[in-house]
């Protein structure tokens, strides 16, 4: 990785000061978070990158800082940064951090087909300059946190307002920056829903529309299982175990074999600590009733679609291919395969469905004209 910028840690509050200062000097701030994802149950936003008038300012967000002061400055900020839906989402979950205006560079790189649109790609392409990789994979609630580490932090937002200048004026030559703004916008408003929690269906993992009863039951007590244990070890579930070995508990269930045959066939010789318990759970999956598990509410008002409404929906699909190859876009950046399917059902919905100009571009196709 390239030489680091400068950059000030703050961990204290007396270090937040010389932070306001920058901020109340500037209208624009480049920013990124760093979360635990990867490493706990709950996700937490560890630290905060902020770019302002060319002071690099990195926030620990687990150091019990009194951050009051900070979100209502940062929200009148405009804001550039990269991939903002993820980090829009937590810092809503965090403090009802909404930002008054936005530029996502990786936006603009969608909408001038840079087929590698990663912050790393992205920076290797304009700048010449590489990133360490691994260093997205870091346990960043771990402290105290590695100089390395840190150096990687600041990079992320060292480079965006230079990046930023670079597309923008490539977005203004294609004429598309009133398309890009409509997206970021958009993405303010979106990021208020935040992350969706798991509801009682979400034990259906893909793939399990293939079982049966039996199985399904197996397949909803060992889920719960997992989630038990990812709480009380603070771990992401994947890491107790992955969804493959979840399937295949349940697909031997499927097939008639006892709990001991299941157990034995697909996991070994494992004793571990959670062994017993998971025998427990596929025990208790199989002596479930079926009838008893939650049920997937079917909306009452759904109907297949009819012969017209498949009808446009091709059509539609075929004009938005031919537009999307004309402007050298991916396709699902004019509308994707579910929001075409809801045009193709109600046509007069589209200036709902799409951005405006996605609308706009639609509307001039000969599937919409005729």
């Amino acid at each position: 990785m390239n030489s680091p910028p400068h950059y000030e840690l703050i961990s204290l509050p007396a270090q937040l000061a010389p932070l306001y200062a920058a901020l109340d000097r500037v209208s624009e701030v480049a920013l990124d978070t760093e979360a635990d994802n990867l490493y706990r149950y709950r996700t937490q936003v560890c630290l905060l990158q902020i770019l302002a008038g060319g002071e690099i300012h990195l926030v620990d967000l687990l150091a019990g800082l009194p951050l009051d002061e900070l979100w209502p400055r940062l929200a009148t900020k405009h804001l550039i940064m990269h991939g903002s839906d993820y980090d829009l989402r937590l810092l809503w979950g965090l403090c009802s951090f909404r930002p008054h205006r936005l530029f996502d560079t990786m936006f603009a790189a969608q909408l001038l087909n840079i087929p590698r649109f990663g912050l790393g790609a992205l920076l290797e392409q304009y700048f010449g300059v590489q990133l360490d990789k691994d260093h997205q994979k870091a346990n960043w609630s771990r402290r105290p946190l590695e100089r390395e580490l840190l150096d990687y932090a600041a990079h992320d937002v060292h480079f965006l307002p230079a990046l930023r200048d670079r597309m923008s004026a490539e977005l203004g030559r294609l004429g598309r920056l009133e398309w890009f703004e409509q997206k970021c916008r958009w993405q303010i408003e979106v990021a208020r829903e935040a992350f969706a929690g798991p509801d009682e269906n979400s034990w259906r993992i893909g793939g399990s529309e293939k079982l049966g009863g039996r199985g399904l039951a197996v397949l909803h007590a060992v889920w719960h299982w997992r989630e038990k244990w990812a709480d009380q070890l603070d771990t992401p579930p994947f890491k107790v175990t992955g969804n493959e070995l979840l399937k295949r508990l349940a697909f031997a269930a499927d097939e008639g074999r006892p709990a001991d045959q299941i157990l034995r066939l697909h996991l070994g010789r494992r004793h571990d600590r959670l062994f017993p318990s998971l025998a427990e759970a596929v025990r208790r999956g199989l002596a479930t009733d079926p009838h008893t598990l939650p049920r997937r509410e079917r909306r009452r008002d759904f109907n297949p679609m009819t012969p017209d409404e498949l009808t446009r929906q091709d059509r539609l699909k075929a004009d938005r291919d031919y537009l999307a190859a004309q402007l050298e876009l991916d396709p699902t950046l004019l509308a994707t395969r579910s929001q075409l399917a809801l045009i193709a059902r109600d046509p007069a919905g589209i200036d709902t469905l799409l951005l405006p100009w996605q609308a706009q571009l639609l509307k001039t196709a000969p599937a919409w004209k005729g």
